[in-house]
């Protein structure tokens, strides 16, 4: 008998997807006719799942439930309106029939998408680093920008601190005091000694919060530090390659049993910021208020042109180079990738 072969990583990432949409289109097929609904109740969405989503109750219970046609846009902390079905079929019990008006949502842009959201109803963004796969500005100021677009508070957290030598200490002391002069919250831990998760977690409490990063930061592994009870799947950073591994596939809300929620988000290598404009990028480094259009020239690129105020507020001291340096990486991501035009025409 022939040996059977070994299916690839690719090959079984494929028939796994393939699957998935085969579920997903069985239950999208589901449809609720009104006599086989309950009343409108009010509910949170804890999960999203391609057509369906599981919705907490004002009781506490879960359902997973599909969404009406209407619905258009739906995320992770979403208030809704659903209605329970009288009978479970093929795993989903109601149905989501609207959704109520955002206090605040975290979007980015997506290839297939356009701009797709994140989460909602989101208080504070908790923007996680960590000594281990690296530390990583260019992704801090990435989602400073976009979280000053939402007007939602960003705090950045050093996680792994336990990792740190002396030398590392002093470079990454150095790069977080920039953010810390320009008035940014910083907050340092450790899952495995635990320093700085209480301090962690009284930022957390009574606020509903959101962790985003990189792959491999230890996002999930600070989840189950704050909620041992959850046991979530976590992944030490490749070996190999030295990057994050994703363990968190889709966004997920948690509750602490003393106030506050927490949304897991999955891990990300990179956060584009095409669908901004440049001066949307501008007024996201926030120390750079007091010089938006006082340079020379009105279509200033902010780079080598005469009489560019950024550049001679850096030279005088005032702005921080790498913080320039990272805005002008910003900038010419913004003007090489062809996707740019889809998102600002």
């Amino acid at each position: 008998m022939a040996k059977a072969k070994k299916l690839t990583k690719g090959q079984l990432r494929r028939i796994n997807a393939n699957q998935a949409k085969k579920l997903a289109r069985k239950s999208a097929s589901i449809e609720w006719q009104d006599d086989e609904l309950g009343e409108s109740q009010q509910g949170v969405v804890i999960s999203r799942f391609g057509q369906h989503a599981d919705v907490e109750s004002t009781s506490g219970e879960i359902i997973r439930c599909n969404l009406r046609r209407s619905v258009g846009s739906l995320v992770c902390g979403d208030k809704v309106l659903w209605r329970q079905g009288k009978e479970t079929q093929h795993s989903i019990s109601g149905v989501i029939e609207a959704v109520h008006e955002r206090d605040s949502v975290l979007s980015r842009p997506d290839v297939y998408d356009g701009v797709k959201p994140i989460a909602a109803n989101i208080s504070q963004i908790i923007i996680v680093t960590s000594v281990l796969p690296a530390f990583n500005a260019d992704i801090i100021d990435r989602y400073l920008v976009a979280a000053e677009q939402t007007d939602i508070p960003p705090i950045i957290l050093l996680n792994k601190i336990d990792l740190l030598d002396e030398e590392l200490t002093e470079i990454i002391d150095e790069q977080l005091q920039i953010y810390q002069d320009i008035g940014y919250k910083i907050l340092a831990v450790s899952n495995k000694t635990q320093e700085g998760i209480a301090t962690l977690k009284a930022q957390l409490t009574d606020n509903t919060s959101i962790f985003v990063g990189q792959s491999g930061v230890g996002k999930s592994t600070l989840t189950n530090s704050l909620m041992p009870e959850l046991g979530l799947l976590t992944k030490e950073v490749s070996e190999n390659s030295g990057l994050g591994q994703h363990t968190t596939t889709v966004a997920r809300l948690y509750h602490f049993l003393d106030g506050g929620d927490l949304i897991d988000s999955p891990g990300i290598r990179e956060f584009g910021l095409w669908h901004l404009t440049p001066e949307q990028v501008y007024q996201g480094f926030i120390e750079f208020a007091d010089y938006l259009g006082t340079c020379k020239f009105r279509d200033c690129k902010h780079q080598t042109d005469p009489g560019c105020a950024l550049v001679a507020a850096c030279e005088a001291g005032a702005i921080h180079p790498d913080r320039l340096a990272s805005f002008q990486r910003i900038l010419s991501s913004l003007s090489t990738n062809t996707l740019t035009s889809r998102f600002n025409d």
